[in-house]
């Protein structure tokens, strides 16, 4: 198996608004799109969509949404044998308003049976025999922790939605990839705009692994476990909807990892791919497969090396547990 990843399959409910309600405010949305969404599950079917030998590990609900989720990876290429239907359970529903002009977008989830997968769910030889295992936290940590211990191959983490994360679990991750806010969170930082290579410092305070950090229309920082850390600018693009150009970049990053390809060339990739995706509406409407990240390469800007400052506020008390927060967005 190339990449297995364990995590979320939701039912994503799109609303399109003409701007993002702020706190207690109500705006009128136009329709409503289900779509097939999840972190763990659009993870799966963008590698899916961009190599072979991808599978998915979750639960769903015994309902209709179950089956529109299960088809919905089967036609991106993805093997689902290892998604369990969960009796009593709904499955996983999400709630995402779109702005119009930016495309951007708030997300609400309520996990259903993504809550009821196991770490007996994970005990299997396709987590055992991926080169790479990608992991959200949209299912129980308890179980992310588990299919960490068992992955004999490359972990990958992303560490979205925010929760404490115990420092084992860190250890056994070999490529952690947080956005901006999540890292800060997770270094046990103050808010705040930093620049890359502030970040970079913030970033080696977590785990002598590589992390790639997702920094939406800045790129994506490689801080690499040995050398300097790289700033990778975004493919120009003209956003449609950034729903779930995070999980893109990761499900990118996966394949081309498990590939062996280099890690900045690996992010190359993955930062092609998160750009396409968002050209199209909801997670999965633009997954791009591999001849248009091809296609797209020779348009992305070159990498470029970074000097790493200190970041005079980071806060270090902490480094047995943090938070974090999700995705290039």
């Amino acid at each position: 198996m190339s990449v297995t990843v364990v995590g979320s399959l939701n039912e994503d409910v799109l609303v399109r608004v003409a701007r993002l309600p702020g706190r207690g405010e109500t705006v009128v949305g136009r329709g409503t799109v289900l779509a097939p969404g999840g972190k763990g599950a659009n993870q799966a079917a963008a590698a899916g969509r961009l190599g072979d030998g991808v599978a998915m590990v979750g639960r769903v609900g015994d309902d209709p949404a179950a089956d529109r989720q299960l088809a919905a990876l089967a036609q991106a290429g993805v093997d689902v044998t290892a998604v369990h239907r969960t009796p009593g359970a709904p499955t996983g529903t999400a709630t995402i308003p779109v702005e119009d002009d930016s495309g951007e977008n708030l997300i609400v989830v309520v996990p259903g049976a993504n809550a009821e997968l196991a770490p007996a769910d994970v005990d299997t030889a396709a987590v055992r025999d991926a080169r790479v295992v990608l992991l959200q936290l949209e299912v129980p940590l308890a179980t992310v922790e588990a299919a960490a211990a068992v992955a004999r191959g490359t972990v990958v983490l992303t560490p979205a939605p925010p929760q404490p994360l115990p420092a084992e679990l860190l250890a056994r991750v070999d490529v952690l990839v947080p956005n901006e806010h999540e890292l800060v969170q997770l270094a046990g930082a103050p808010a705040g705009e930093r620049t890359p290579g502030e970040l970079a410092a913030l970033a080696r305070t977590l785990t002598a692994g590589t992390v790639v950090v997702t920094l939406g229309a800045r790129g994506a920082l490689l801080v690499p476990a040995g050398g300097p850390a790289v700033l990778q600018p975004p493919l120009p693009v003209r956003p449609v909807d950034t729903t779930g150009a995070g999980d893109a970049f990761c499900g990118a990053l996966a394949v081309a990892l498990a590939a062996g390809t280099a890690p900045a060339d690996a992010v190359a990739t993955a930062a092609t791919a998160a750009a396409l995706s968002t050209s199209g509406p909801g997670a999965r409407g633009a997954l791009p497969d591999a001849a248009a990240v091809a296609a797209a390469r020779p348009g992305l800007p070159p990498a470029v090396p970074l000097g790493e400052a200190v970041d005079p506020a980071a806060d270090r008390a902490q480094p047995d547990s943090a938070d974090d927060r999700g995705g290039p967005r």
